[in-house]
């Protein structure tokens, strides 16, 4: 949940979350949807989708029980080299050092690495090593390693760094040539294209209509009404072609202004068209009818959600 995500934000829904499943156990039974309607608000779905699957994949493959050594852990659903260090090193004492992003900056710093990242990631690893020394037990590996990111959290951090309180100041390379600010070695960084589309909030009676993102994908498995592409050449004549709706069934009214959301890699702009249907009105092949008093209970991503509250011009619930 931490990663790309800050602990203030982050608590509240690890306590839901591991109050409604408190071991791997429980986990591993959650259907992905009950899942993702917990993580609802968060954002960075595939972090959802991961952990249900590594969950599986433990009770199915392995007893319940998590593999203890970074090998057997990278074979697991959404673990990669640093989370698979991270726990073999805290969880089951192996000796091994794993890099985060203040470890990263701890490392980049101190040896005045030079190569940008994500180039520089190989090397950082190798020097991040070394800070693991020869005569320390197995154990010590994950005290070091948390030892280390606490020291980029709270001292070493990317801007002002206190490095009159560092306890590696008289090593550190950029701190001795006045540069620690400019480490890690960044390229300049790219900003994704505006992408626009529409949105269609279509009401029958008290319920909403909506339909499931594919599990694949950006936003994978999540609940959204029913929309166009999302597309930096979109015209608004040709996203109203991919309305739920014919025309000829519907009156579709734009609503005044839209709706802005900026995911990882590029920003999002929605136009939303609202209609009501009569009653008996069938539903589009793939969606279906959701009472609104019920959205709750869907997995509904932010985006989703200010969409909704635009075209029904009310707040639907607390994030």
């Amino acid at each position: 949940m931490l990663q790309q995500t800050g602990v203030k934000t982050v608590a509240p829904y690890f306590e839901k979350f591991v109050g409604r499943w408190p071991n791997v156990d429980a986990l591993g039974r959650a259907s992905l949807d009950e899942v993702l309607r917990m993580w609802a608000g968060l954002g960075y779905y595939s972090r959802a989708r991961n952990l249900h699957a590594c969950a599986v994949a433990v009770l199915r493959d392995h007893g319940g029980a998590f593999p203890d050594a970074e090998e057997g852990l990278r074979s697991l659903p959404g673990i990669g080299p640093y989370t698979a260090a991270a726990i073999a090193a805290i969880a089951f004492g192996r000796r091994t050092m794993p890099v985060d992003g203040n470890i990263e900056r701890v490392v980049s710093r101190l040896f005045a690495i030079e190569a940008p990242l994500p180039q520089a990631k190989p090397l950082i690893r190798e020097r991040a090593a070394t800070l693991l020394r020869a005569g320390d037990g197995a154990s010590r590996a994950g005290d070091s390693a948390q030892a280390l990111m606490d020291l980029g959290s709270s001292i070493c951090t990317p801007r002002k760094p206190a490095c009159v309180l560092c306890p590696l100041y008289a090593d550190c390379l950029s701190r001795a040539r006045g540069q620690q600010e400019t480490y890690p070695r960044k390229p300049p960084k790219k900003t994704g294209e505006l992408r626009r589309g529409a949105a269609f909030v279509v009401m029958r009676g008290d319920a909403l209509l909506v339909r499931t993102r594919p599990e694949q994908g950006l936003l994978g498995g999540m609940t959204e009404v029913p929309g166009s592409d999302w597309l930096a050449a979109q015209r608004d004549d040709m996203a109203l072609r991919q309305a739920p709706l014919p025309k000829r069934a519907v009156h579709w009214h734009r609503k005044a202004g839209i709706v802005t959301h900026v995911f990882t890699h590029f920003p999002l702009e929605l136009v939303v068209y609202t209609a009501t249907v009569v009653p008996g009105t069938r539903v589009p092949a793939g969606m279906r009818w959701v009472p609104i008093a019920t959205l709750q209970q869907e997995a509904l991503p932010t985006i989703m959600r200010k969409v909704i509250a635009h075209g029904l011009g009310q707040k639907l619930y607390p994030a």
